[in-house]
């Protein structure tokens, strides 16, 4: 059974997904990041080390903040994809309301 922090932060991933203001993938989260629609870039936890390199690289060239969450398993699940390294919000409600999320302590 998933924590129950993993499991308001899934909740919330979501609610996004359903309210499209979340994209996932490679491709169409560095088409947002470029297009500066991204708030808040989100790297699975055991995303490939190359992959974390280069949207960091690519996050800070756009000055957009990044956040590692959960799996990739995980983080696709919640936004019912397959898996899922990449994902990044377009709304900065949900950015916020995330972020408070993961300060959050157990």
């Amino acid at each position: 059974m998933a924590k129950p922090k993993e499991q308001r932060i899934t909740n919330l991933l979501s609610m996004a997904q359903r309210a499209g203001r979340i994209v996932s993938g490679a491709f169409a989260v560095e088409q947002a990041v470029k297009k500066q629609q991204a708030v808040l870039v989100l790297l699975a936890e055991d995303a490939a080390e190359e992959s974390k390199k280069n949207f960091i690289t690519l996050a800070d060239k756009f000055a957009i903040p990044y956040a590692y969450c959960l799996d990739r398993e995980t983080l696709g699940r919640c936004l019912g994809k397959d898996f899922r390294a990449v994902a990044a919000l377009t709304d900065a409600g949900f950015a916020r309301k995330l972020s408070q999320l993961m300060e959050e302590t157990l």
